[in-house]
């Protein structure tokens, strides 16, 4: 039986994590510029959510890293607004409601960050993350909000907290 941890990540989760994340976007044909797949901080996830009002949690299988998720100022925006970013997880964390966790200690965390709403960007094709995007109270949106780099993303959702 597996037993899944949710917990923040650490400095030697970087490599781990980036493979995975990758992984993931090749798996569903995420182009490679515009995307997470090309942004430096894939790389260094620990460093880059070592900061004020972000964070970023792993999902792990005793050592084994199966994706996660964090928060973060959403970038040149003047609004108290959080980013959902790189969620993903491998096909084997899939179906067993770790989406609907980490979503929960995600969109927690940003409430004791005291942000006032959240945003993401997403695909067309990824209808499974959208479905529980919606079901936690994510919006669509009509256009993209602040500067993220992600012009491949072409669908925006934002939840009031």
């Amino acid at each position: 039986m597996n037993s899944y941890t949710i917990r923040e990540i650490q400095l030697n989760d970087n490599q781990k994590l980036a493979k995975v994340i990758r992984e993931v976007l090749i798996e569903f044909g995420v182009p490679k510029v515009g995307t997470a797949y090309e942004d430096v901080a894939l790389d260094r996830m620990y460093e880059t959510y070592n900061s004020e009002k972000s964070c970023y949690f792993v999902i792990i299988d005793g050592q084994k890293i199966l994706g996660g998720a964090g928060i973060m100022k959403l970038r040149n925006s003047e609004e108290n607004i959080c980013e959902l970013q790189k969620m993903y997880f491998s096909p084997e964390a899939r179906g067993k409601n770790l989406g609907s966790k980490m979503m929960e200690i995600c969109l927690q965390k940003a409430r004791e960050f005291a942000y006032k709403k959240c945003y993401l960007e997403t695909l067309p094709y990824m209808e499974g993350a959208r479905k529980l995007y919606r079901k936690v109270g994510f919006r669509s949106l009509d256009s993209a909000m602040g500067d993220t780099g992600h012009y491949s993303c072409t669908m925006w959702m934002l939840k009031t907290l």
